[in-house]
């Protein structure tokens, strides 16, 4: 019997401080081994092994992924981009009938997440407080008419990451400007609070929330926290436990929510590890190792606000050389 845990990170792409922690944490316990469709992806070189694979919309690429599996004796893979995610729910079956468990909730529960409109209904059903959203443009401008709320509001699309386009507007030729040029567009309110991230560990065995980090977000860049703070909130953490347990997540959550005059509104979920996720490493929150000990067939114990607070965290650009000229630009 193999007893080496290795571990399939998808997509790497830059994320080379996920790569390094899962590294550090397996020791001599198994491999990390991370695929993207470009060689050029610095993540890579930080991994024990490294596989070139097609891109995500090609007929070949679930194979391939599940190829890779076998070959390797990966026993649990995981995606750091929201498209492959999709894609790993709906093939969840034939990676845990190979025996590679995909570190993600089930497909339904996958996709409400990156429906923006779908979260926003499951909240409002649920009583859990979020931000007043449309699609309908013709009642947000009876909603405005009302008094319910007001410009400047988001328009951005149902369906979409990484804060790509989204515009900020002020009046009902904008927002008639955008639904006549793009299709499946939402209408967002627009709040004015702190914004909070929030990394979460839903343990796989007993279904509960084991880890829940918060940071106060500083300042964002290209839809990431580029500098935040460690904070911790009893209120927020109960939040948190709720909303998860009434959603049905496991393994890894990310979580946009703001606090506007001292009540939370959750945002946006994306199921896998946020950009800031190293800011809750650093301070303790040690999501690898619990993916790992629950690959070992181990329940997590509660780790819950169990972490340093008022930490920075401060994002900077590094470099990678390489020195090869077979590389294959993509």
């Amino acid at each position: 019997m193999n007893d080496e845990i290795n571990i399939l990170i998808l997509s790497c792409g830059t994320r080379n401080k996920i790569v390094q922690y899962f590294k550090k944490e397996l020791a001599d316990k198994g491999y990390v081994i991370a695929t993207d469709c470009s060689d050029l992806a610095p993540a890579f070189y930080d991994a024990d092994k490294y596989f070139v694979v097609p891109r995500i919309e090609d007929d070949n690429y679930i194979d391939t992924i599940i190829s890779i599996c076998k070959k390797h004796n990966i026993k649990a893979v995981f995606s750091l981009i929201d498209p492959e995610i999709h894609i790993l729910a709906k093939y969840k079956k034939d990676f845990l009938e190979i025996g590679t468990l995909p570190i993600i909730p089930n497909l339904s529960i996958v996709d409400m997440c990156f429906d923006k409109y779908k979260m926003y209904q499951f909240l409002i059903k649920n009583n859990i407080k979020t931000i007043r959203s449309y699609i309908d443009k013709g009642k947000f401008y009876r909603d405005v008419d009302l008094g319910l709320i007001n410009y400047p509001v988001f328009i951005k699309p149902i369906k979409g990451s990484s804060s790509n386009n989204i515009n900020k507007v002020v009046s009902k030729d904008e927002v008639e400007l955008l639904f006549n040029r793009f299709d499946n567009l939402m209408i967002q309110e627009y709040l004015v609070g702190v914004e909070y991230g929030i990394d979460v560990y839903i343990d796989i065995f007993s279904n509960e929330p084991v880890a829940i980090f918060a940071k106060e977000k500083i300042k964002m860049r290209a839809g990431e926290t580029d500098k935040a703070i460690s904070v911790k909130d009893s209120e927020l953490f109960e939040l948190i436990k709720k909303f998860v347990k009434i959603v049905g997540f496991k393994g890894v959550i990310d979580i946009d929510l703001f606090k506007v005059n001292d009540e939370f509104y959750i945002s946006e979920v994306n199921p896998r590890f946020g950009g800031g996720y190293p800011h809750a490493y650093e301070c303790g929150v040690n999501i690898p190792n619990m993916i790992i000990n629950n690959l070992k067939g181990n329940t997590n114990v509660d780790m819950i606000g169990k972490y340093d607070e008022n930490i920075y965290m401060m994002k900077y650009n590094e470099i990678k050389i390489l020195k090869n000229s077979n590389m294959t630009v993509i």
